[in-house]
């Protein structure tokens, strides 16, 4: 019995873990056009959305015999060519992500050195130390990234903790109470990509012995502790900064955390608000490109060859890397496409695998995969409106 409770514990903490990222440093930015009262009820809704297609991943992979993964069960529910485009698709979020953590990570390392040296550096430069310091422990494999992750994820605690702790006093009720519905829909890509914590319920199932009733409770409760993180965050983000303020990190295509640092005028704020934009993105780096160097070695077969490993790690930074180089506003528009490409994966995916089986085949179910595949290809079009 212990061990199931310790399992289910361990099976909630992935499902927060994976949800929670870099990608919440992005929303407040998004949302300030809408207000908090409006991005209050989206952020409900996106998390029920993502919670019935989450439940739609979990029958189908109890459906599949075995050890399967999201790849192995769009073959074998929508076959090759569901496998082709599941493939596809995971590839190119991943790849997305990965260029706006590189692209996030840029200002903070540019402030750093500006902050400790007097210098200011080149744009350009600021990718660059990530890849070289970050980078290195993805190359040296899934047990060094574990370890770091384990000290950089208790940071990340901390610095939240302290944000959480001191910036409720600087809260203003007013910039709360501002609202434009019809300007919520930019955010809501993002929104999505946020709670897309999916690609680990296969492997939930295995660990939970496909127990259904409790991988059903784990995926409820894991993603409902994002929800408050996330409404919390939202509330003293919003309520704390001017519009005016979240608006021109928008245009300069920056987290939330650079203005947050600039306009309060409390050193430990400004110290807690950088170290937590740091540790997030971190976190989010390594676990998403230690993840896509692994799906390059493992689709391209690249351990065959002698220099398989540095290969799969020059096809996982390189091209992030160009987009981030090209692209000014690089954070966000690569938050927007990965918005996408979970629509696609995340959004109608789901519904179309479900289809194939039997317990869907009543007309009210039916109708309800219809329901949730409307919404999915309503998602994409924003999606697409926006980028």
């Amino acid at each position: 019995m212990l061990k199931k409770t310790n399992r289910a514990i361990g099976g909630v903490l992935l499902v927060s873990g994976t949800s929670i990222g870099a990608g919440m440093l992005a929303l407040p930015v998004l949302t300030c056009f809408a207000g908090f009262l409006p991005s209050f009820f989206s952020f409900i809704f996106c998390w029920l959305f993502m919670l019935v297609t989450a439940y739609l991943i979990l029958e189908v992979n109890l459906d599949c015999p075995g050890d399967v993964n999201m790849i192995s069960m769009a073959g074998r529910t929508l076959g090759k060519s569901g496998k082709i485009l599941c493939w596809g698709i995971y590839l190119l979020l991943l790849y997305a992500l990965t260029a706006a953590y590189i692209a996030g990570s840029s200002p903070l390392f540019l402030s750093a050195v500006h902050a400790i040296t007097g210098v200011q550096l080149p744009s350009w430069v600021g990718p660059f130390p990530l890849l070289i310091f970050f980078g290195l422990f993805v190359y040296m494999g899934t047990r060094t990234v574990d370890y770091i992750n384990r000290i950089l994820m208790i940071c990340l605690i901390l610095a939240y903790s302290a944000i959480v702790a001191f910036l409720p006093s600087h809260v203003e009720m007013e910039f709360l109470q501002f609202r434009d519905t019809s300007a919520i829909w930019v955010a809501i890509p993002v929104i999505i990509t946020s709670f897309g914590f999916h690609i680990i319920i296969p492997t939930l199932t295995t660990y939970l012995s496909h127990d259904a009733k409790r991988l059903r409770l784990i995926i409820f409760v894991g993603s409902l502790i994002p929800l408050v993180v996330y409404l919390i965050w939202e509330f003293l983000i919003l309520g704390v900064l001017p519009q005016e303020n979240l608006e021109a990190a928008w245009n300069a295509g920056v987290s939330a955390a650079v203005p947050l640092s600039q306009y309060v005028q409390n050193p430990w704020i400004s110290f807690a608000a950088n170290f937590f934009s740091f540790f997030a993105i971190i976190t989010s780096f390594l676990g998403v490109s230690l993840s896509l160097s692994d799906f390059l070695g493992d689709g391209l077969k690249l351990h065959r060859f002698t220099w398989g490993r540095e290969i799969a790690c020059l096809l996982t930074f390189i091209p992030p890397l160009l987009f981030v180089l090209f692209y000014s506003r690089g954070f966000m528009i690569a938050l927007q496409f990965a918005g996408l490409f979970v629509a696609i994966l995340l959004g109608l995916m789901p519904p179309l695998m479900a289809w194939k089986l039997k317990k869907f085949k009543q007309p009210i179910k039916r109708a309800g995969l219809i329901l949730v595949g409307l919404f999915s290809l309503g998602l994409i079009g924003l999606c697409v409106h926006f980028i």
